[in-house]
C-alpha cells in the first residue's frame, strides 16, 4: 500500500518524566532499575527506587529536548532529567519500533538552546506505511539488532580470550 507523509506529532504524544525522576543518584549494579537518559550513556546506573517506575505504554522512545538525542526503551525505568520527553504511540496504528528507526534518518540541526519537540522536531514529516507494514518493518529490524549484539558479545569474548593469550605469553 501507499506510503504517507506523516508529522512526527501526529504519530507520537510526549509525556514529561516529571512523575519518573530519580530522587538519589547512588546508583549500584545491585539494583534492579534502571536509570535512562537519552543521551550516549543511555543506562546511567540502577537504582533502589521502586516508586513510579514508567512501566506502562511500553515500548517508547526517550527524547533529549535540547539535543534531540533519543532512544528505543522497550523495558520499565526511572528517568534522570526533565529534560528528556516520553514519546508514546498516538493509537493503534502506530508501530513505535519503526517510527524510532525511521527517525535515525531525519535530518535535523541544532540552533539555539531551547526545547526542540514543541518547538520542531514534531513538525518534521516521515512517510509512513500501513500498521502492517510497520510490524514487519519492526520486526525485521528487531530481529538484526539481536544479530548485531550476537557478534557484539562474540566479538568482546575473542578480545577477552586474546589478551589471556597475550598475558601467558609475556609473563
Amino acid at each position: 500500500p501507499d506510503w504517507e507523509e506523516k508529522l512526527l506529532g501526529e504519530l507520537l504524544a510526549y509525556e514529561q518524566p516529571t512523575k519518573y525522576l530519580v530522587s538519589s543518584t547512588e546508583y549500584s549494579d545491585k539494583h534492579k532499575t534502571p536509570v535512562l537518559t537519552a543521551g550516549k550513556t543511555f543506562i546511567l546506573g540502577y537504582t533502589e527506587e521502586s516508586d513510579d517506575i514508567f512501566c506502562r505504554s511500553l515500548p517508547v522512545i526517550i527524547f533529549d529536548d535540547f539535543t534531540t538525542a533519543n532512544k528505543f526503551v522497550n523495558f520499565p525505568f526511572k528517568a534522570k532529567s526533565s529534560a528528556m520527553k516520553i514519546l508514546k504511540p498516538i493509537g493503534d496504528e502506530v508501530n513505535v519500533k519503526c517510527v524510532y528507526e525511521a527517525m535515525q534518518l531525519l535530518k535535523f540541526h541544532l540552533g539555539d538552546h531551547k526545547r526542540y519537540w514543541i518547538s520542531e522536531y514534531q513538525y518534521l514529516t516521515l512517510a509512513m506505511p500501513s500498521y502492517e507494514e510497520q510490524q514487519k518493518i519492526a520486526n525485521f529490524l528487531t530481529s538484526i539488532d539481536n544479530k548485531i549484539e550476537q557478534v557484539t558479545a562474540q566479538f568482546e569474548q575473542a578480545k577477552t580470550f586474546k589478551k589471556g593469550l597475550l598475558q601467558q605469553m609475556f609473563v
